[in-house]
């Protein structure tokens, strides 16, 4: 058998294979050039951007729990004008889409964000995460408000003509409602899930283990949370659907396809095995071509 169409498109940004990497577990692409070939893999997203440099929360702000990890790192970033000047140069020379996740702390910095984006060569699209509090409205997350989310986004859609992916947070009630507030404000693709909030406790020292108290839980504990949630959604909206959680092998990778994900990201795998998403793409293709599957396409929403 020939080797397989791994091709996917996500509002129109074209990827060699459904793999891409999550915001905040692949730096700035850079770092992990020396691990892996940058180009094996469909797509590399920016840790989150905001209009300031970010120093981030105190530490600790990481910390291994059973089945995953809990992250309370803030945000921490170098700012969108030093991510123009200082990172953009290297990923330009990297033959693979590179997509900005930016993030605000009010409505107007989306906005702010979105526009510096736009006259910018380099970045194929921009991913939104709306996972943040709103604080000139009393700390709302933009995230669990349809309404305040679907500001957010339509903001974006006219300040930036790149393909826009807006990623779900899941500590919500609905997220077919989210989802679907979003699309109707203009996202072109939907990824999800951002981390569930958890927290961790020292017995010992009878205080929380995070500087922070609470984190975002990831890693494959989140996974059949992400799987029915990306399942959900799919089924009810009509644009693509990126799968996040949880995903450490090319089968995660594969389920979450079948959920009806056209795209996967790979994140806290990356930690752990620094090549991580270049090994799932290349098993995920050695897995079509074990099944004689010709198109990875195939296999989008096919769950029977």
């Amino acid at each position: 058998m020939k080797r397989p169409d791994m091709t996917v498109e996500i509002a129109g940004i074209k990827m060699r294979n459904p793999v891409m990497t999550a915001s905040g577990t692949f730096g700035y692409g850079e770092e992990f050039s020396e691990y892996m070939d940058l180009e094996s893999i469909g797509a590399m997203i920016s840790k989150g951007l905001s209009l300031k440099p970010k120093a981030g929360n105190n530490t600790p702000r990481i910390v291994e729990t059973p089945g995953g990890m809990l992250n309370a790192i803030g945000l921490q970033n170098v700012g969108i004008e030093a991510f123009i000047a200082k990172k953009l140069p290297f990923l330009k020379n990297v033959n693979t889409p590179v997509i900005a996740n930016l993030y605000g702390n009010c409505l107007e910095e989306y906005g702010e964000l979105a526009a510096r984006i736009e006259g910018i060569d380099g970045v194929a699209g921009v991913e939104v995460n709306i996972s943040c509090p709103n604080v000139k409205q009393g700390g709302i997350v933009f995230g669990t408000d349809p309404a305040a989310a679907a500001e957010v986004v339509s903001l974006v859609r006219r300040s930036t003509t790149k393909p826009l992916i807006v990623k779900l947070s899941p500590n919500v009630t609905d997220v077919v409602l989210m989802a679907k507030a979003c699309v109707d404000a203009g996202a072109e693709s939907i990824s999800l899930i951002n981390t569930l909030t958890g927290m961790a406790i020292d017995l010992e020292k009878r205080r929380p283990v995070l500087a922070n108290i609470t984190g975002g839980l990831s890693g494959p504990a989140i996974k059949p949370v992400a799987l029915r949630m990306v399942w959900q959604v799919a089924k009810a909206v009509k644009v693509p659907i990126i799968g996040i959680g949880g995903i450490m092998t090319a089968t995660d990778a594969l389920e979450f396809i079948l959920a009806g994900a056209t795209a996967v990201q790979v994140g806290t795998a990356s930690f752990l095995t620094p090549a991580a998403s270049q090994e799932i793409a290349e098993g995920m293709e050695q897995w079509l071509i074990e099944h004689n599957v010709a198109d990875v396409k195939e296999l989008i929403g096919a769950l029977k």
